[in-house]
């Protein structure tokens, strides 16, 4: 198991507020988002359905850039409170003085590729992502891509970018492992 650290810039309990939810591909972003967001009952967003447009075949086609931003500054940015998940590193650093907090997942790489395998069978099928299917070469870049996080030298969304990206963050940081179930994760982060 990773060893749980927590790095304070402000000094207070966690309430409410404004979380990004963040780690690789498969770490349980949105499933923690969720459910910190219920815990709170506050909206909860996620990366993706900003980033990519809502057309079919699915992440297929990506929104620009300005379109990205507009959209969440109209649905979200504005309030005192809010959950996003995902990764928006980048794109979306201007984002970065919004967040009073930052919640980081870690987990095991082993363990975050089985959950992506698992979520793209229950997504598109089993038969659509084998040898000949539908998904098959959508399916395998895409798990190329995720394993190539853990991989200094990846110049995608990597544990390394993701290190630099925090090192000019203006809040607290909480570094989690995600193997924990998610109602301990919510607790952990209730308690920062």
């Amino acid at each position: 198991m990773l060893e749980l650290s927590i790095t304070f810039n402000k000094y207070v309990a966690m309430k409410a507020c404004r979380v990004h939810i963040t780690g690789a591909s498969g770490a349980g972003t949105t499933s923690l988002s969720r459910a910190l967001a219920q815990s709170w009952s506050v909206p909860c967003h996620d990366t993706d359905d900003f980033y990519w447009q809502p057309v079919e075949p699915a992440f297929s086609q990506k929104r620009s850039e300005a379109e990205r931003l507009e959209l969440m500054q109209r649905l979200f940015l504005p309030r005192k409170a809010w959950i996003l998940s995902g990764s928006l590193m980048g794109w979306g650093d201007i984002l970065k003085p919004h967040f009073d907090a930052v919640v980081f997942l870690q987990l095991d790489p082993a363990i975050r590729l089985k959950r992506l395998r698992d979520r793209e069978i229950k997504r598109f099928g089993r038969d659509a992502l084998e040898k000949g299917g539908t998904r098959n070469a959508q399916h395998e870049a895409f798990m190329r891509w995720a394993a190539g996080y853990d991989d200094p030298a990846f110049a995608g969304r990597s544990l390394a970018n993701h290190e630099a990206w925090f090192d000019d963050l203006d809040c607290r940081i909480l570094r989690l492992d995600s193997a924990l179930p998610v109602d301990q994760l919510v607790s952990r982060i209730l308690a920062a």
